[in-house]
């Protein structure tokens, strides 16, 4: 194949950025147009070690993000750059790097405030604020919506980002009126802010959030770390299996799979090697546990994975982390570091001769990611599109290997798991959902933030420690993805079987409750712009029925609701076909939160 890379050349600075991560060009085929060609191997009609730089597309991803870090923008002749040094043609990387939110193709400021405007955030007068900001300008900033953030126990936030320094990006808080302030933390990094039930000595997924300094790997040893997985290595791979079987745990990210299945299913291929994958790009809005958990207790996750790779038969793991979170990066980054320092990670792992490894990979704002196989593509450095299954990750997951992929909260229940023992842990809950859930609590709440019951306790006794200062007029559970209830079905269980039984859907976790503070219509507008812009394209049912839909509800609020027969019968039509034809779950689920308001709620009834 005949790559042409045009003659636009990077500056400097992006030339810099690049080379920091791939180090310098080794032939003068990785150089810049024009460069290196009175030297006697400039020949540019091959390539030495072509397909070496082949196999390090998986490094697109970082090399983008290099660039936007460090100039704030992907100039074409940084791509261009960044294409010769891992022999992929532009048109493919042009593709990649519009993909992501996160990213520009186009000069703008160096500094760029996103600032959500999702649902939490919108009740609280985000939308206003947004708008306001771009009116009045914030110090040469650029002034960007964003989708869900992820603090939403903490609205109405943004995500400030500077160019020229990759740790410089920060969340800060917003209020009427008032300059963005960045988020609290206190000088030891304990910060229970988002926990309250901190301090509740019947904790166990977040009893050190906020008390053990996430810092001190220290500390994390003397509150019990790395006991789990001195009992796997006694366990060995099949006995740790076994255990996780046995207690019953599931995905907790939505899916519910069972966990033993998965390992069990990924450990017997013959192919090899083995990956783990960790899935840490919660974007789902209302989702924020998986954030508290790594900023809070990030050596958990490094200890979870290692039990997952070791039972599993992995070598390397990934950590795909949501881009938008700066500290979970530098949190978890450090405990890598620590951990890897320690003899915690690396080639022998606590003196066992296994080697096991992490590698922490960035998003950059895309919620189709969090899906398992595009997040394998992007990691990749290809877009990130969801494959056709089958084959099922298990067999043919990353760079076509078998793979193991869970979510941050389904890793770290496998502690308890082992710490208690499987027959202690599935004592936990109920029989078909057995052990502790997160839930992200949020909206209409006195007291919002990330709580932890065991399986079992009803929506209604979830809101009473959540407090409610006034009426609810609906409580959306499972996010955008999910279904509205309404306030008189606070009986309802929080179990994967209770919450199915009463025909809607625990989800990931979210409980985002709603007063009169925006109406009804407005919420919906947003959930289906939300999935009309997150929608990779891929498949027709869900890129034509993700517009048609918010075409319908922009209909349906300009008329008021009245004679809205017709508008709500197209969406019934669309909502089936994405349903039944769309190749992931985004398409699958766009229409639920939608149809549950309609048909539960009463919305736009005459």
């Amino acid at each position: 194949m005949d790559l042409r890379f045009g003659d636009s050349k990077p500056t400097d600075e992006e030339r810099a950025a690049v080379d920091a991560l791939l180090g310098p060009p080794a032939s003068a085929w990785e150089a810049p147009a024009g460069e290196w060609v009175d030297r006697p191997d400039a020949d540019l009609r091959w390539a030495r070690g072509g397909r070496g730089a082949r196999d390090r597309r998986d490094l697109l991803l970082p090399g983008l993000h290099a660039v936007n870090d460090r100039v704030g923008w992907i100039s074409e002749g940084a791509l261009a750059y960044l294409c010769r040094r891992l022999t992929v043609p532009p048109s493919e990387a042009y593709g990649v790097a519009t993909f992501y939110s996160m990213f520009s193709v186009r000069p703008r400021a160096a500094t760029v405030l996103h600032v959500c405007t999702d649902l939490a955030c919108a009740r609280v007068g985000g939308g206003d604020l947004c708008t306001s900001l771009k009116a009045r300008g914030v110090g040469g900033a650029a002034v960007e919506e964003s989708p869900c953030l992820g603090l939403c126990e903490q609205a109405p936030v943004a995500l400030r980002v500077a160019a020229g320094n990759p740790g410089s990006a920060e969340h800060v808080l917003l209020s009427r009126g008032s300059a963005p302030d960045p988020a609290p933390q206190s000088p030891e990094g304990l910060d229970p802010a988002g926990i309250p039930q901190f301090g509740d000595p019947g904790l166990i997924l977040l009893r050190r959030v906020g008390v053990v300094d996430p810092a001190s790997l220290d500390d994390y040893r003397a509150a019990g770390g790395y006991t789990a997985l001195r009992r796997a290595f006694a366990l060995g791979p099949a006995g740790v299996i076994r255990e996780v079987t046995d207690a019953g745990l599931v995905g907790r990210g939505g899916a519910a799979f069972p966990t033993g299945r998965k390992w069990q299913a990924t450990a017997a291929q013959p192919d090899g090697p083995h990956y783990l994958v960790c899935n840490a790009d919660e974007s789902e809005p209302g989702t924020f546990k998986d954030r508290v958990v790594m900023e809070g207790d990030p050596y958990a996750l490094v200890e979870a994975m290692t039990i997952a790779a070791y039972a599993t038969g992995a070598h390397h793991g990934y950590l795909y982390l949501r881009g938008e979170y700066p500290r979970a990066l530098a949190r978890m980054t450090h405990a890598v570091e620590q951990a890897r320092a320690r003899g915690l990670l690396g080639d022998d792992v606590l003196g066992q001769g296994f080697a096991f490894d992490i590698e922490i990979r960035r998003g950059a704002g895309a919620y189709i990611c969090g899906e398992e196989t595009a997040l394998f593509n992007s990691i990749e450095g290809y877009r990130g599109e969801p494959r056709s299954k089958p084959p099922f990750p298990v067999e043919k997951g990353l760079f076509g290997k078998p793979t193991a992929a869970n979510n941050v909260e389904t890793l770290v229940n496998v502690l308890p798991i082992l710490t208690l023992g499987a027959e202690a842990y599935a004592a936990i809950g109920t029989g078909r959902s057995t052990g502790p859930k997160l839930y992200c609590v949020s909206g209409a709440v006195a007291r919002p933030g990330v709580y932890e019951l065991p399986f079992g306790a009803t929506l209604g006794e979830l809101l009473a420690l959540a407090g409610t200062p006034g009426p609810l007029r609906a409580i959306l559970l499972g996010g955008a993805a999910g279904g509205f209830v309404r306030p008189d079905e606070l009986d309802i269980p929080l179990t994967f079987e209770g919450t199915r039984e009463a025909g809607t859907t625990l989800g990931s976790g979210v409980v985002m409750a709603f007063d009169d503070a925006l109406p009804l219509p407005r919420i919906l507008l947003r959930i289906a712009q939300f999935f009309r812009e997150e929608s990779c394209g891929q498949c027709v049912p869900c890129r034509v029925g993700t517009v048609r839909q918010q075409e319908a509800l922009h209909r349906i609020a300009e008329k008021k609701g009245i004679e809205a027969d017709d508008d709500i019968a197209l969406l019934r039509e669309v909502g089936r076909a994405m349903k039944d034809a769309s190749i992931c779950g985004l398409g699958q689920t766009a229409w639920n939160a939608i149809e549950s308001a309609i048909d539960r709620l009463g919305a736009y009834a005459s």
